[in-house]
């Protein structure tokens, strides 16, 4: 019982913050290292935790996880991030917004601004948004994927291409190493080019646990984009890249351009 209890308590854990380290759970439940790496092990074994050097991540790879894990995922994290990016945005524009939970936050912060117009594939911020009298909101055709209320395809990407708006907002299942932006389903990867094709500016909002992440389709290089919003510093190569393309990086820890 105590087992089945540290090991629900493991996986809340790592989907809040990413990311669980033996040291940290043995001197939580007051059990052994040898203790934790064994309830690490069957829950990899399981597929719920993939093992890293020292711990365990969330699983990546070329499945996504479940929407509603993805929603409470870093979740405080999201808010903050979002209300940065509506501090960027002013009234009276045009904006893309595509699949996401942290697309979903953005859209909550933008509520109280005035006279948007929001594209959007998300049904999910389009039910947000709809509930604000001061933004107009155009939902894409194309075909919905159930699982998170996203509509994806091409003919959500040539609907997309009917537009030139001010401002895209997009998300990503991962960020590489090397900037790549990553998803795991083509289909939203070409909705997400295009989206990007027909902007004026484009913003990255991804939180830290990205990083961490990996996922088989390429989207963009974050050296494309003009701003990204996270909540802690990125890795050094990702703050490297920014620089030299004048991209500007925003994060909740410090609330502030990084150079």
């Amino acid at each position: 019982m105590a087992q089945n209890f540290r090991h629900s308590e493991i996986l809340a854990m790592a989907r809040e913050s990413g990311k669980v380290t033996v040291e940290g759970l043995a001197a939580k439940f007051n059990v052994t290292a040898q203790t934790i790496r064994r309830d690490l092990a069957e829950l990899c074994d399981i597929g719920q935790l993939t093992r890293v050097h020292g711990g365990a991540t969330i699983p990546s790879g070329v499945i996504a996880l479940g929407y509603e894990d993805r929603r409470s995922l870093a979740s405080d994290a999201k808010e903050m991030m979002a209300r940065m990016v509506a501090e960027q945005i002013p009234d009276g524009v045009s904006i893309f917004m595509n699949i996401g939970t942290t697309t979903e936050a953005v859209a909550r912060a933008l509520l109280k601004h005035r006279n948007l117009m929001v594209v959007t594939n998300n049904l999910n911020v389009a039910n947000i948004l709809a509930t604000s009298p001061n933004c107009e909101v155009i939902v894409t055709g194309g075909m919905l994927r159930r699982s998170d209320g996203a509509l994806v395809g091409e003919v959500t990407a040539e609907f997309i291409g009917q537009f030139k708006v001010d401002y895209a907002i997009i998300g990503s299942a991962a960020v590489d190493p090397d900037g790549s932006l990553l998803d795991y389903d083509f289909r939203e990867v070409r909705v997400a080019q295009a989206i990007i094709k027909n902007a004026r500016k484009s913003y990255l909002v991804a939180d830290n646990s990205k990083f961490r992440m990996a996922a088989p389709v390429r989207i963009a290089s974050l050296a494309e984009l003009n701003g990204f919003f996270t909540d802690i510093a990125p890795p050094r190569t990702i703050t490297q890249l920014c620089a030299d393309n004048d991209v500007f990086v925003r994060t909740v820890e410090h609330s502030s351009q990084l150079y």
